[in-house]
């Protein structure tokens, strides 16, 4: 079990409203005599209060008000009350709540008292009587309540990663022996497909099971946590290589137990990535167990890459470098989302009948602020593999048809291509989703096309095929990415609802000096003209290259010697290359117009 407990937070007994945590409380008629009511406080020095009963109404007497009134100003308050019954020595302030009012309802009603009445004790009514609770324990235990929510994930119960840290930090310096202090990095695998498929009450349900089956099988001395999501960590103390792989392989074939989910068996498994203090180096900018993380996160992504359901451990430094920065990018990715991060840029396609750049290729970009600027071939992979691909997808589709109406009011409209993952396909969002932004922005279906890759064609020919067909029905032109580099044929050129063809940068970049390249691009331009779809080549960065793909007869090109990708205001209308290989933008008045020149 974990070695953090609830009675550590106070959270010993649970307290659902405000009677699980009063007490039971002595009772007196309203006719007893005060003689009597003060004889029962000094025979019992403990006893802060009674309940008064009249007509089935309850009042709150508390031994401060008693002794008060017995004193008096002058000295001759027990003369003056000595015929005096219990319901005269109630306040008229006297003060109730209901017992099953939550402890955080109650703390509000207690501030709005009075400032002399807000800290007597409160009389609490429950269906098996009155009870009585004091202000002090209903602060002290709602501060509680909130340190154990702050501190514990509220779906598992388990420490969250605000308590890693908080006792990690405390378990390390405390460690003797620093070399036996080692993380483990759990994740789960087809957790995700199980929350499409089934829901997230199912996904709830295992991750749950799934705790409880951690709690078993790690230390009583480890520190578990679940870091959110799939994601869980444990700390181990005093620990060595033989332990931790054991404990390691463990996890991996407790997760391989099918969980029972409303009548069904649901399959996951887990990738573990374990990390020791020996294999990695302090630094000066993270805590040691921060160290530790990153380097399990990134032994868990190498565990996954290498076919997932395993323990991985990174080996020396060599290996550790990327995965170990894959690791940071993922551990990053959520504060990129939550402060907005990601922004379009857009490469022009260049028709090179016209020179018009009427049409871009937008693309994703992220600069972090750790980690500076970061490009899609590294952290779009690590997207798809957490499952934030659709998330982002969805954010592209948005901006990018939020741009086409700017630009469409400002009467300079572009088309834009917007790469889709093979994810986004075989989930059969990807529909839905761009209709939606069309019709959100009030934006012509003609203005937006869709690049898919080779591999995005393949993994499921059938259902992309569904997929892009019903794209192309609703007017959304569809082009087929990074052409030669899979396995591509002419039959799955036929097959597919294709409007562009685009090829690859690799064959691009020597048609210029090999010939067998240039023949070899000019067929694919002929078939695919052939077939009725136009051609895109991608990569021109050489007069020469641009020149060779004007006389194969390409359709449109993209590359530096075009533009670089820009921010959307630095498009120009129109396109000309000049012999120094830059843009030069044509320029234009202040409504978007082709100046004279």
């Amino acid at each position: 079990m974990s070695s953090i407990r609830d009675t550590d937070l106070g959270r010993a007994d649970p307290v659902g409203c405000l009677a699980d945590l009063a007490t039971s409380v002595q009772q007196v008629s309203a006719t007893t005599p005060v003689t009597e009511i003060d004889r029962v406080f000094r025979a019992d020095q403990q006893l802060r209060s009674l309940v008064v009963h009249e007509d089935g109404i309850c009042f709150l007497l508390t031994r401060e008000q008693v002794e008060f009134t017995l004193t008096g100003r002058l000295g001759y308050g027990r003369g003056l009350h000595a015929r005096s019954t219990a319901i005269q020595m109630v306040p008229e302030n006297s003060f109730a709540l209901p017992g099953q009012m939550s402890l955080a309802n109650a703390a509000q009603r207690v501030l709005e008292l009075p400032e002399g009445n807000r800290y007597r004790d409160v009389l609490v009514l429950t269906d098996e009587g009155p009870r009585v609770v004091s202000v002090s324990q209903i602060f002290e235990r709602l501060s509680a309540e909130f340190r154990y929510a702050a501190l514990h994930d509220p779906l598992t119960g388990l420490p969250n990663r605000r308590q890693l840290e908080e006792s990690g930090a405390t378990s390390i310096e405390g460690s003797v022996d620093i070399t036996r202090i080692a993380v483990l990095y759990i994740d789960l695998d087809g957790f995700k497909a199980i929350n499409d498929t089934f829901g997230h009450q199912a996904g709830d349900e295992i991750l749950i099971g799934f705790a409880d089956r951690l709690r078993h099988l790690v230390r009583p001395t480890d520190l578990l946590a679940r870091l959110g999501g799939d994601e869980f960590a444990v700390l181990l103390v005093d620990v060595d290589e033989a332990q931790l792989l054991a404990i390691a392989d463990r996890v991996v074939l407790g997760a391989s137990v099918p969980f029972v989910c409303d009548g069904h068996l649901l399959h996951v498994s887990a990738s573990v990535g374990i990390a020791m203090a020996g294999d990695v180096a302090a630094e000066r900018e993270l805590s040691r167990l921060d160290v530790l993380l990153r380097h399990a996160d990134g032994a868990m992504l190498k565990a996954k890459q290498a076919g997932k359901r395993q323990v991985a451990r990174l080996d020396g430094h060599g290996e550790a470098a990327p995965i170990v920065r894959n690791a940071l990018i993922r551990r990053r990715l959520p504060k990129a989302f939550e402060t907005l991060s990601f922004t379009l840029h857009y490469q022009p396609q260049m028709d090179l009948s016209s020179g018009d750049c009427s049409a871009v290729e937008a693309l994703l970009r992220w600069t972090d602020p750790v980690l500076g600027a970061v490009s899609p071939a590294e952290f779009i992979p690590i997207m798809e593999l957490s499952g934030d691909i659709h998330r982002i997808g969805q954010r592209v589709i948005n901006e990018a048809c939020a741009q086409a109406r700017v630009w469409l009011d400002a009467g300079t409209p572009r088309r834009i291509a917007v790469n889709v993952s093979p994810l986004q396909l075989a989930a059969r969002t990807i529909v839905p989703e761009l209709v939606s932004a069309l019709h959100r922005h009030a934006v012509p279906a003609h203005l937006i096309e869709v690049e898919i890759t080779e591999g995005a064609a393949i993994t499921d020919l059938p259902r992309a095929i569904g997929q892009l067909q019903q794209l192309r029905e609703a007017g959304i032109s569809i082009a087929l990415d990074d052409y030669g580099t899979g396995f591509s044929s002419l039959a799955l050129l036929r097959s597919l609802p294709l409007t562009t063809v685009k090829i690859d940068k690799t064959f691009v970049d020597n048609i210029d000096s090999s010939p067998s390249d240039a023949l070899l691009v000019g067929g694919i331009i002929d078939t695919a003209h052939a077939i009725g779809l136009t051609v895109t080549a991608e990569g021109v960065e050489r007069q020469s290259q641009l020149q060779l793909l004007r006389d194969l007869r390409c359709d449109t090109v993209q590359g530096y010697l075009i533009s670089r990708p820009v921010a959307p205001e630095d498009l120009p209308q129109r396109c000309s290359v000049s012999s120094s290989t830059t843009l030069r933008a044509v320029p234009l008045d202040p409504k978007g117009r082709i100046e004279s020149s």
